[in-house]
C-alpha cells in the first residue's frame, strides 16, 4: 500500500500574527513542529498543510516578486466541506472574522459553495457537492 501523499500550499503573508489569529477562529489549527517565527504551518488535514510565510521569509524561496494577492489572482484555494451548513458555518466564520468576501455565492442544487478573502487577499473556496452525485459522475 502506497503512503498517500502530502501536500503544502505555501502562502506569503503580511502579519503571520493576524493571519494566524484569522485562521484560528476558523477552528483551524498549527503544528508547532513545523512552525517558527517566520512561519506558521496550518492543519487542514491529515495530509494537507498551508504553510503560512511571512513575505521576507517567502521570498527566500523564489527569485519572482510576490504577487499582491489584493490586485491580482495567481491561486484560488478550495476546501470541500461535509454539508452545505459547513459551506456556511466556515465562509460566515471567516466573515466575521475579518475576512473579505470574494465571489457570490454557487448553488446549484447538487453542490454548493462560497467564498472569501483572507487578510492576505488570498481566495478560500469551500464547496459542499451532494455524494450521490459525485457519484453518478459529471452532468452533460
Amino acid at each position: 500500500m502506497t503512503t498517500p501523499q502530502m501536500i503544502f500550499v505555501n502562502l506569503p503573508v503580511k502579519d503571520l500574527e493576524v493571519t494566524k489569529g484569522f485562521f484560528g477562529k476558523l477552528g483551524f489549527g498549527f503544528n508547532p513542529q513545523f512552525s517558527d517565527d517566520t512561519t506558521a504551518c496550518m492543519v487542514i488535514s491529515d495530509t494537507i498543510y498551508a504553510m503560512l510565510i511571512s513575505e521576507p521569509r517567502f521570498k527566500e524561496f523564489t527569485k519572482k516578486e510576490i504577487a499582491d494577492a489584493g490586485r491580482t489572482t495567481e491561486v484560488l484555494i478550495a476546501l470541500s466541506a461535509e454539508s452545505r451548513a459547513r459551506v456556511d458555518e466556515l465562509a460566515d466564520a471567516a466573515l466575521a472574522s475579518g475576512g473579505a468576501p470574494a465571489n457570490d455565492p454557487m448553488d446549484m442544487g447538487f453542490m454548493y459553495g462560497r467564498s472569501f478573502q483572507d487578510p492576505d487577499h488570498h481566495i478560500w473556496e469551500v464547496v459542499w457537492m451532494d455524494p450521490q452525485a459525485a457519484a453518478d459522475g459529471p452532468r452533460s
